[in-house]
């Protein structure tokens, strides 16, 4: 079975609407899928680059959040009519785009005193 080159997962999750944290489902995430579906199937990517709705990625307040795989590359505050830029910089040539990356400081989840990840 072959395997994919990437895999992009985009959150979907849903939250209470009075959640402070926000979530990605009300940041229009299903949306924002369909368009990364759309955009790799017809540009020939859907057997090498699986794009996946994926529950709660920890990054609420920047939802909606996005996340590439193999490079564990994290965007922000991705809307539909960011979806191609993506797609055409980061899937296609390489180059993650920079005004959506978050950085890692700002990730949720990462513990700075955390001794280093020995399977990175």
């Amino acid at each position: 079975m072959a395997r994919f080159q990437r895999h992009v997962f985009i959150c979907t999750n849903e939250r209470a609407p009075d959640d402070p944290k926000g979530c990605c489902k009300a940041k229009d995430g299903a949306a924002v899928a369909e368009e990364f579906k759309k955009q790799l199937y017809a540009r020939g990517l859907k057997r090498i680059v699986r794009p996946n709705k994926a529950g709660c990625l920890d990054q609420c307040a920047l939802g909606c959040a996005v996340v590439v795989y193999p490079e564990g590359v994290w965007y922000g505050r991705v809307a539909v009519a960011d979806v191609a830029e993506i797609v055409e910089s980061h899937i296609v040539n390489g180059k993650p785009v920079a005004r959506l990356v978050i950085p890692d400081e700002a990730l949720t989840g990462i513990d700075p005193n955390a001794p280093p990840d020995p399977f990175s």
